[in-house]
């Protein structure tokens, strides 16, 4: 029932991701509607918790006034807590992963995630080049 708008394929290139979870946005109608009409892009945006309010930084909306302004992002005060937690754990950040619409509302699917070094994203590059070659073996023997 949700439309994917935007991904952010670098974050899971260049993060570990440990949990998700999904929270909605406060937005005006101009952002919105250049949501809806596909105009986002996630590459370079974070979450940070300030006070006890998420925030969305850099996310970048073409269409809309004021591009890449910080917008609040609704989670349960519960959801907040446990985030602080985490992101006080040394080298752990939260990350915007998928920008989507569910049900007319724009939603936010967060990672909590660490950084990987140099070798695991090689590693992580080798593993997904060896499944897209099995993919393209076992398609080609099918036919």
């Amino acid at each position: 029932m949700s439309k994917i708008v935007a991904q952010n394929k670098k974050a899971r290139f260049d993060y570990e991701i440990l949990e998700t979870t999904e929270g909605g946005l406060v937005l005006t109608g101009d952002e919105i509607k250049s949501i809806r009409a596909g105009r986002a892009n996630l590459t370079g945006s974070y979450v940070k918790i300030l006070g006890n309010e998420a925030w969305l930084i850099n996310l970048n909306l073409t269409v809309a006034k004021n591009p890449t302004r910080s917008r609040k992002v609704l989670l349960h005060r519960t959801e907040i807590n446990r985030f602080v937690g985490k992101t006080a754990e040394k080298g752990l950040t939260l990350v915007p992963l998928n920008l989507f619409i569910k049900h007319g509302y724009a939603k936010i699917e967060i990672g909590v995630g660490r950084g990987k070094k140099t070798h695991d994203k090689r590693e992580s590059q080798k593993k997904s080049d060896i499944e897209r070659e099995i993919k393209v073996e076992l398609k080609s023997k099918t036919r």
